[in-house]
């Protein structure tokens, strides 16, 4: 049989499903799988491989100039063309390097830690979003992903914004200005995105044919700034500021000297998303061809060209442009009047040039001046425009392809439902043409700002807050130890990682502390949407990860702790047998537990593992915050015992038995009857508490389960026996067929009805616990001080939403002539254990003697397990106590008539008392091991909560947890 998972080649690695290989499903989101695999395109076969054609392998481009694509978005033309010189004009030569050292630091470490997150795995479309929500989980990868999708979209923007800057400033030269310069640069944006448009829609293709000619045109015209620092210059250049290389125009250029209320970190904010074209590559991850190879060596590697890029032509501006000139080549100094140079334009003066009238007025050229010192200083000035059209255009048209397929990622992942709308690709490269049309909208929206000054701040903002998750991912990722972090690239550091993140934040707020909180405010807002939404998805994150390390090390750090009666909290387990079958059972442990105690749902199964996973992904499903624990046992009683002693880690583990009352024991078999006792008996041996809730429509619904199943599979069988039916009659068209169909609706309209009708008394019942109980009482008995547990266990449910509204009544047994003390003295201890309740009941006649009909009826109920052994011949008695040992004797009954009696008077106490309570609540009853039988046992938990509302039966392990002390 041929093994489909060496068949897949390129960017999609084999799927794996539970038992066998297959290429023939895909995931889904919640296993291993991303859930975003392509179709299978047809291939032709090469010996044993499948050789696919890919877009890719035809146009090898993104592969072979990886570092240069990268380069290209970084160099992008609006900072190197249009806003170098303006950096070092305003910070001069020691900050502007400062300024750039900073950028260099912050895309180094980011590009180092997206370099071992891209080496962990397979590599697909998303860029940021798709690296940090496969790291960091959905809620983090949520949140970026919408905030870097919409960086990328406003960099549209700033890049045209810069193109049509630079056409408006070649306009005004010519005083060939259409309305205005900034209408003009509206005008002339627009413009230029819809034409970056149709190339993207295009496909990537064409995008790729054409960044390779503005990449020849970039580098040709970079060159041609070096060239022309070199050339001497011209008188018209010379009145504009250039002297060729000059070591006093050097340092003159050294200390800073910032202008129009602008400081270094407004100057930086400004230049920094120069550096932002470092995820380039990142966001077309998906089209690369092995882009865990492609990405560290290309994002690295144009980190350090486009650093030492910049960085010698921001030098060679510093070393040959003064800061201010006029423009004016009548501006000269005659001969011999050197001795008047001094103050801030001395080395104009030097070379011969008074300049002094800009320290009053502005002037029109100097290093401030942006693009014109850029043409001044090269060889050939067209070729500057030439670069910086190109620059910008493709940088633009790489944030106008990189915004929608991150956009289309993240919709994809179908963590925002409503975004849904835009993970629809379109053609042979699924395409995101609706998430263009979107990333246009924004684009456009904010070329109407006009003011790169203005665009560029915010794009850093968000580009920073993207780069600090990226690092946090990667410190997180290595900080969790997880054996399934196992980088391919070695040379990264988690603390290098953790200081990349923190400067980034700190850089953030030093920029500008109110957007800085604004977005984080957002980010914040998007984490908790995504938290409270939870996502059915399931990408082994290292937040997986680092909360398993906790859960373990604070598991192991409670064991060093003893147990201490104030921080007693109710851990249950609960016998439900497979969680859906006792709803009831589940809803009342899950109110004393919720998210602050532990509840494990138990079931004694032959097949444990056919279980396991489906029961407790039907707990998530309704959010019970439990776990399904099960063993392979063939004894109810023995399985339980086995439960009862291993479940746990350390500290951890349950302290509460809960199970629901045995309803049929008097039709069950004697062995079934000794198995449920014997638990009880085998909880109080593990100092376990004990509860048993009882309702008198039953709690076990798994009949009910079962026949609905079954009903809708009769459904699904007639749904395809009509079908059949239908087939038959187009092929045959016989009335006889057409009969016969409608007397199959009609008998299942004669069926359906009755299973609904039970369904929905009995669902409705033990479902109860689900609504919100409306005003009425909890009535605690407490008969017995077992240590408090019947009193907490109450109380918590009164501090639960769903049972607010009831009030807690307590009853207590008085005596005669002292009803009044008892309460006084039960009131203060209840204040001391600051319980709230609404009313005290002393019972003062609680030993009273039932009533003949109360009576009579436990007679009844116990006359089958009787041996009536005392109106029998002495042997004929030996015989029926040795051949049924388990049943009631005379002497058992008068031996525990007393107690029998208190079971019976309670039961018409609780009639006349709390027939009206939401929830009952009394003290269970001890039956000694051995010296009470089982059916007798039975027989008192059976009469003392008879025809009553919801009642649990609680008995503590007569250890404390209440306490009077803080």
């Amino acid at each position: 049989m041929e093994n489909d998972a060496y068949d897949r080649i390129g960017d999609e690695p084999p799927n794996y499903e539970e038992t066998s290989f297959s290429g023939g499903t895909t995931s889904n989101g919640n296993g291993t799988g991303n859930g975003e695999h392509r179709a299978v395109r047809p291939s032709v076969s090469v010996g044993n491989r499948a050789v696919r054609p890919s877009l890719q392998e035809l146009h090898d481009v993104f592969q072979k100039v990886s570092v240069w694509y990268v380069c290209l978005n970084i160099l992008g033309g609006v900072m190197l063309f249009i806003r170098l010189s303006w950096v070092f004009g305003q910070g001069r030569r020691g900050l502007g390097i400062v300024v750039i050292a900073l950028s260099c630091v912050v895309t180094t470490v980011t590009g180092l830690s997206m370099s071992a997150i891209c080496t962990n795995g397979v590599v697909r479309g998303g860029g940021a979003y798709y690296l940090i929500s496969r790291s960091l989980g959905p809620e983090f990868g949520g949140s970026i992903g919408l905030i870097f999708a919409f960086a990328n979209a406003v960099a549209v923007a700033m890049y045209v914004v810069g193109f049509a800057e630079t056409v408006v400033d070649l306009l005004k030269e010519n005083n060939a200005i259409m309305i205005d310069e900034l209408n003009d640069i509206r005008i002339i944006g627009c413009i230029s995105v819809v034409l970056l448009l149709g190339i993207s829609v295009a496909g990537m293709e064409w995008e790729a044919k054409a960044q390779i000619g503005l990449l020849i045109i970039l580098l040709v015209a970079i060159v041609n700034v070096f060239v022309g620092t070199g050339i001497p210059a011209s008188t018209d250049k010379k009145s504009k500021g250039f002297f060729n290389y000059d070591a006093k125009i050097f340092m003159e250029n050294l200390p800073p000297d910032f202008r129009d209320g602008e400081t270094f970190f407004s100057v930086f904010a400004i230049f920094f998303p120069a550096a932002t074209g470092i995820l380039a590559g990142a966001n077309i991850s998906g089209d690369l061809k092995d882009p865990q190879d492609a990405l560290p060596k290309g994002t690295l590697l144009a980190i350090l060209i486009t650093g030492v890029t910049y960085l010698g032509v921001a030098l060679c501006v510093s070393a040959t442009v003064v800061r201010d000139a006029t423009g004016n080549i009548n501006d000269t100094i005659a001969t011999g009047m050197d001795m008047f140079c001094n103050g801030t334009n001395t080395a104009a003066c030097e070379q011969g040039w008074n300049f002094s009238s800009c320290e009053v007025s502005s002037c029109k050229f100097g290093s401030m001046n942006n693009f014109q010192v850029m043409t001044m200083v090269s060889g050939f000035g067209p070729l500057i425009t030439a670069g910086t059209f190109s620059a910008t255009l493709s940088s633009a048209l790489a944030s106008l392809v990189s915004a929608p397929k991150v956009f289309q990622a993240l919709c994809k992942d179908n963590i925002y439902t409503a975004l849904k709308f835009f993970a629809k690709g379109h053609g042979k490269n699924n395409e995101p043409i609706r998430g263009y049309v979107l990333t246009f909208i924004i684009a456009v929206a904010f070329i109407i700002i006009a003011d790169l000054n203005v665009i560029a701040p915010i794009i850093s903002n968000f580009f920073l807050a993207s780069y600090a998750l990226i690092n946090f991912s990667c410190f997180h990722a290595s900080y969790a130890k997880s054996p399934g972090w196992r980088p391919a690239y070695r040379y990264y550091n988690m603390w290098l990682s953790l200081f990349g993140a923190v400067l980034c934040c700190g850089v953030m707020f030093v920029i500008n502390w109110w957007a800085a909180l604004l977005t984080y405010a957002i980010e914040i807002f998007l984490y908790v949407y995504v938290t409270v939404k939870k996502p059915n998805v399931n990408w082994g994150s290292s937040t997986q990860a680092v909360t398993f390390v906790s859960a373990v090390n604070n598991a192991l750090s409670l064991t060093g702790v003893e147990d201490h009666v104030k921080n007693f909290r109710p851990q249950c387990m609960v016998l439900t047998g497979a969680p859906k079958n006792r709803p009831a059972l589940l809803d009342l442990a899950h109110c004393f537990t919720k998210n602050y105690g532990l509840c494990l749902t138990c079931e004694t199964l032959t097949d444990v593992n056919a279980e396991m996973e489906k029961n407790q992904m039907w707990l998530n499903k309704k959010k019970r915050k439990a776990f399904y624990a099960a063993v392979a046992c063939d004894s109810f009683r023995q399985g339980t015992e086995n439960l009862m002693q291993a479940s746990g880690l350390g500290r951890l583990k349950p302290n509460i038995l809960m199970m629901g009352f045995k309803k049929d024991w008097r039709t069950a078999d004697t062995a079934g009857v000794q198995s449920y006792v014997g638990v009880l008996h085998d909880a109080f041996d593990f100092e376990y508490g004990t509860v048993v809730l009882r309702m008198n429509q039953g709690l076990d619904i798994s009949h009910i389960i079962k026949a609905q199943g079954k009903e809708k599979e009769r459904q699904r069988e007639r749904e395809r026996e009509r079908e059949r039916e239908r087939e038959r009659e187009r092929e045959t068209d016989t009335e006889r067929e057409k009969q016969r169909e409608r007397e199959g609706e009609r008998e299942t309209e004669r069926e359906s009805p009755q299973v609904v009708v039970v369904n929905e008394r009995l669902v409705s019942t033990s479902t109860q616990f689900q609504r919100k109980q409306g005003k009425g009482t909890i009535d605690v008995w407490w008969m017995f001080d077992d240590g408090g547990l019947t009193l907490l266990l109450p109380y918590i449910l009164t501090t639960r939403k769903k049972f607010k509204d009831c009030k807690m009544r307590i009853f207590i047994a008085g005596q005669p002539g002292r009803v009044e003390q008892d309460r006084h003295e039960m009131k203060s201890l209840l204040e001391k254990f600051r319980i709230k309740y609404a009313d005290i009941h002393v019972i003062d006649d609680i030993t009273q003697n039932p009533n003949s009909n109360s009576w009579k009826m436990f007679e009844d109920m116990i006359e089958p397990f009787r041996l009536h052994e005392g109106s029998k011949s002495t042997t004929l008695a030996e015989a029926l106590r040795k051949d049924n040992p388990w049943k009631i004797s005379d002497a058992e009954l008068d031996t525990f008539e007393e107690k029998t009696n208190l079971q019976v008077r309670l039961n018409e106490l609780l009639q006349e008392n709390s027939r009206a309570a939401n929830l009952i609540i009394v003290s269970m009853p001890i039956a000694r091991l051995g010296s009470v039988s089982d059916h007798l046992y039975m027989a008192w938990l059976d009469i003392l909560t008879k025809n009553l509302p919801p009642t649990m039966l609680i008995r503590g392990n007569h250890k404390s947890v209440l306490t009077f002390y803080s």
